[in-house]
């Protein structure tokens, strides 16, 4: 009797990380929505840029802290703190900083999630059988091109894209990778429209983020979704030849 409680009671521990994720979102996100802006950016750049000025390194850290979380709880800001990082950091290091911090936050979201519903789940999975299976197998066949299309895919939300492969058991190592790679094309976008906050602000504008939507941005991107699904195509082709 005691070890069906005390089994219980570690399986609940399991979740914990989780629901405090998922309620700090919902708190969050209900209480900063009207805080993380680009007025408030706006209204703070003098005060920041002194202190980066000042104190690089402390500044840079604070950043990444303040990013790591963001993304983590799946607050809101994220397209801003990458836009913030391109104000403060410059392109290259604003950009490294962005990646850096945005894969810390995405691997404990996955870890928490992993180890509360994606454990159950995955569990469940690997005892399926018919069409579950073969979804299950061919997920596991070709996990790294699925993991890069879904940070790749602009479709896909950033938070949807850290918690499905948890939820569905893939190797940490693969999310590790792609997260850090897939990654990279959009934080150069947002890094890049950072750098000219600036002189946006001056103009007393709001920054135009249509350049989202631009072909000579959209398409190289499009593009590594087609190169990472290449290899899925290739596969499901000789399959269908050794048929």
């Amino acid at each position: 009797m005691s070890d069906t409680a005390n089994a219980s009671a570690i399986g609940r521990l399991r979740h914990m990380p989780l629901i405090i994720i998922l309620f700090v979102a919902l708190v969050g996100g209900f209480l900063l929505r009207d805080y993380l802006t680009f007025d408030t950016l706006a209204a703070n750049r003098e005060a920041l840029v002194a202190y980066r000025d000042a104190h690089f390194a402390a500044m840079a850290a604070i950043f990444v802290c303040v990013y790591v979380t963001i993304v983590a709880f799946s607050l809101p800001g994220a397209a801003l703190t990458s836009m913030t990082g391109g104000f403060l950091f410059g392109l290259v290091a604003g950009t490294a900083l962005n990646v850096v911090s945005a894969t810390i936050g995405a691997v404990l979201i996955f870890l928490a999630a992993r180890a509360g519903l994606g454990a159950a789940l995955s569990a469940r999975l690997d005892a399926s059988e018919g069409t579950v299976k073969r979804l299950k197998d061919g997920l596991r066949e070709n996990e790294i091109p699925v993991l890069f299309l879904l940070r790749l895919v602009p479709a896909v939300p950033f938070f949807a894209a850290n918690l499905i492969p948890a939820l569905v058991g893939v190797k940490l190592r693969n999310y590790v990778l792609t997260t850090a790679l897939g990654i990279i094309p959009g934080a150069i976008v947002f890094t890049w429209i950072g750098v000219g906050l600036g002189e946006v602000f001056d103009r007393g504008e709001t920054p135009d983020l249509s350049l989202l939507r631009e072909p000579f941005v959209i398409g190289p991107i499009l593009g590594l979704c087609l190169l990472a699904a290449l290899p899925i195509v290739l596969k499901a082709l000789r399959s269908r030849k050794g048929a």
